[in-house]
């Protein structure tokens, strides 16, 4: 009776804190990759409503000065979206 008590209800303590640290890391490599996927998409979902937002007018040439004006201000935020987002899971 002596071996069977509460302290045997999980089996061995250390086998059991590497099984939590391993599901810890585990879950923590799953967020990394959520706000990964999350930045990736808001990175492209900022870039696409800005582009739609123009209002071009103008001839062909025009209309491009005024489609590079806007990315000249999303693309840079958007790059950063993106290289803090591989960086995270590196």
């Amino acid at each position: 009776m002596e071996g069977s008590g509460f302290g045997d209800l999980f089996g061995d303590p250390e086998d059991l804190q590497r099984r939590l640290a391993e599901f810890a890391a585990q879950m923590q490599g799953q967020q990394a990759l959520a706000w990964a996927d999350n930045a990736i998409k808001l990175a492209v979902d900022m870039t696409v409503a800005a582009i739609n937002r123009i209002n071009l007018q103008g001839d062909a040439e025009a209309q491009a000065l005024q489609v590079r004006a806007v990315m000249a201000v999303v693309f840079p935020e958007a790059v950063t979206l993106v290289r803090e987002a591989r960086e995270g899971l590196q």
